[in-house]
């Protein structure tokens, strides 16, 4: 049974408790779509009904963790003919990942594109330049790393990661970790910035810009898991050198929370006890002088945020 923890879990527990009895296996893109056409009328639904499938039976490929693929080379005559076989290749990696039942961010997105059209709803392939590492904190987007999805739900374009929705990689040697995040399901665009910029700005969806994206801190994924909302500090990377404090404001932290925060340099975990203003948690983290390396901040033994420090 699929377990959920936010209000889009409210939302949609009913597709999701649906879902939960589908196989764990379908022969073919066609047979998957055709379950969820049986079971699902509404745009959303049908388009929750495939992110929570693939998230639970769709895992990271290890193997290719980190590496970039080369693009599949292929000549054209016309834009209609590019197109038309980008599609192809894109149906090729998306019946490769579900008879696998591993990929990466491309197969996880080539899946979901195809089984949206197979459902009636228009998604696209979003690529970009994702934020998800301590060394990320100050730069601004140009990797390209990464790739995400939009579907169109009555006339207004939705954001969603499946990749990012489905799992974890994490310890010594690298797994990848089953870890449902629904959050990363229908995102706001100035919540899904956070993470994420796209090659084409207009699917940023919102007015941030390069320099918002690399100034931000590192928003690990049980920040969004757990709702919290900082409000200060935002600035990701800390250079006052006048500065011997940092003084911390989130919400929906809650009072029964282990709050932790560790410098990388010293490598020693000191808790805090926040001081609760409404639903406003405040706290201060003091700063040495001259302190450089990465500020972690952690909630219930769970990496939340980080920051750099440059004060040298």
């Amino acid at each position: 049974m699929f377990l959920g923890f936010s209000l889009n879990a409210q939302e949609f527990s009913h597709v999701d408790s649906k879902v939960s009895s589908y196989p764990d296996s379908f022969s073919s893109l066609d047979k998957l779509a055709e379950k969820i056409n049986a079971d699902f009328i509404k745009e959303d639904e049908k388009a929750r009904a495939i992110f929570t499938w693939v998230a639970h039976h769709v895992s990271y490929d290890i193997g290719k963790y980190g590496v970039n693929e080369r693009p599949v080379g292929f000549s054209y005559r016309t834009e209609a003919e590019k197109l038309e076989k980008l599609k192809e290749l894109n149906e090729d990696l998306a019946t490769r990942t579900l008879k696998t039942q591993k990929g990466v961010c491309q197969g996880y997105c080539s899946l979901f594109v195809a089984i949206a059209e197979r459902v009636g709803l228009e998604a696209v392939i979003i690529p970009g330049t994702s934020k998800s590492h301590i060394a990320h904190i100050g730069d601004g987007p140009g990797a390209k790393d990464h790739a995400w999805n939009a579907v169109k739900i009555k006339g207004e374009w939705k954001l969603l990661d499946l990749t990012w929705g489905a799992g974890t990689a994490t310890g010594s040697p690298l797994r990848f970790e089953y870890n449902f995040n629904d959050s990363y399901f229908f995102t706001s665009p100035d919540i899904f910035f956070l993470n994420h910029f796209p090659d084409e700005k207009k699917w940023l969806l919102t007015d941030k810009t390069e320099n918002d994206f690399a100034g931000l801190p590192l928003y690990f994924g049980n920040y969004h898991k757990g709702k919290y909302e900082l409000l200060s500090p935002q600035q990701g990377m800390i250079t006052d050198r006048k500065a011997n404090i940092l003084l911390f404001k989130i919400k929906n932290i809650k009072p029964q929370d282990t709050v932790v925060y560790a410098f990388s340099k010293s490598k020693q975990f000191k808790h805090v006890k926040p001081v609760f203003n409404g639903n406003i948690a405040e706290f201060k983290v003091p700063l040495e002088v001259g302190s450089n390396g990465y500020l972690m901040l952690y909630i219930n033994e769970k990496s939340v945020l980080a920051y750099r420090i440059n004060r040298g």
